[in-house]
């Protein structure tokens, strides 16, 4: 009888001990699934927590982090507006605005520091400046003014699991408003297309639809991200891979002004295994393509005189003013940075990425610091 009380109590011990781990699991599961909810995307393949020695080996990550180290006593300059599309220097609210987006690199590169190194002075200027900017910008849903929001959104990607939920809830708010709003207004217009929704305007809103719906991992916001994304590459790039913006503005300027937003994209969704540079919009084009269609012109094995024949009015006002690359000759060095973007989407891009920059820029080269093989 004695025996059957001591079996009986033991297994009820054990019952009561399968019950506290199926418990301590689900709320590990949850815990993690949170964390999920707030940066799912994983953009970068930042080394995360290096140990000083690793970082103090590679001049790339200590190059970026002596460069976070000299403002990381900055105030944000956080604007509840901004705007740079159609304007000059020193015309409206250009120069406040210029100098206030400094902001959002400055938060993606001290993102990047702090996965680096650990050191949490750096996630405390994230911390400082996205609760600011989360709080007081007001999004107008004009693509080129909020282009650079990408970097706010790739701070709070490599950032949100250890910011305070002070500053992560509502950083998680500011961004499914801004893809919201972008995905509602791109609903709201007639088909097919026209406009500034198939030019390189639609590709910078893909761009920060893809990183916020991937970041906040909303899987309806996903789904029409790439809906989105499939519909513009058949709108923006022909089946021979030229572009709108080249057949309107008559620049290589401008097919890397569309196709830069477009590999951001497809980076973004890469990290969720979608392989969208290979994507095929039913003209048959695909970012590939486009690639491939400029890849000559960056080599320097063909040559292109810019805005000679465009038919926007505010290229030659730009020409007039004297701002560099609205005429003569395309650098194809200005095509660097979407190259070495392109080669960690496909590794076929490298050669073309190394010789136009032998290194990436900064934020990149620890972000992803290898290319992709190639496919």
């Amino acid at each position: 009888m004695a025996l059957k009380v001591r079996e009986g109590n033991e297994a009820g011990r054990r019952r009561g001990m399968q019950a506290i781990q199926a418990t301590f699991a689900l709320l590990a599961a949850s815990a993690i699934g949170s964390t999920a909810a707030h940066a799912a995307m994983n953009f970068c393949a930042a080394p995360a927590m290096q140990s000083s020695e690793r970082t103090n080996a590679d001049p790339g990550v200590k190059a970026l982090v002596a460069m976070v180290q000299s403002h990381v006593n900055d105030q944000p300059k956080a604007r509840a507006k901004l705007h740079t599309e159609g304007t000059l220097p020193h015309e409206g609210i250009y120069d406040e605005s210029v100098e206030a987006e400094k902001d959002l690199g400055l938060m993606r590169d001290a993102a990047l520091a702090w996965r680096a190194t650990g050191d949490e002075r750096y996630l405390r200027l994230v911390d400082r400046f996205m609760l600011a900017w989360v709080t007081t910008y007001q999004p107008s849903f004009n693509p080129i003014d909020e282009t650079n929001f990408e970097s706010l959104i790739l701070a709070y990607d490599l950032t949100a699991s250890a910011l305070p939920v002070r500053t992560r809830n509502p950083a998680n708010a500011f961004i499914t408003k801004m893809v919201t709003g972008y995905v509602a207004d791109i609903d709201e217009q007639k088909r097919p297309l026209t406009g500034t929704y198939r030019d390189n305007w639609q590709s910078h809103r893909i761009k920060l639809i893809s990183m916020g719906a991937f970041t906040i991992d909303d899987r309806k916001l996903i789904n029409a991200a790439q809906r989105l994304y499939v519909e513009h590459v058949g709108d923006n790039i022909a089946p021979d891979g030229s572009t709108v913006d080249f057949a309107e503005r008559d620049a290589l300027r401008y097919v890397t002004y569309d196709l830069q937003p477009l590999v951001t994209a497809a980076l973004a969704a890469r990290r969720h295994n979608r392989n969208w540079i290979a994507e095929r919009a039913p003209t048959g084009a695909t970012l590939a393509s486009a690639l491939n269609w400029l890849t000559p012109y960056a080599l320097g094995t063909r040559s292109h005189d810019e805005f000679v024949h465009s038919s926007v009015p505010f290229d030659a006002k730009r020409r007039e003013a004297g701002l560099p690359g609205y005429s003569g000759q395309w650098d194809p060095k200005n095509s660097a940075e979407l190259f070495h973007l392109a080669a960690r989407l496909d590794g076929r891009y490298a050669p073309v990425a190394l010789r136009l920059a032998p290194t990436p820029p900064a934020w990149l080269a620890v972000c992803l610091p290898l290319a992709a093989r190639s496919s």
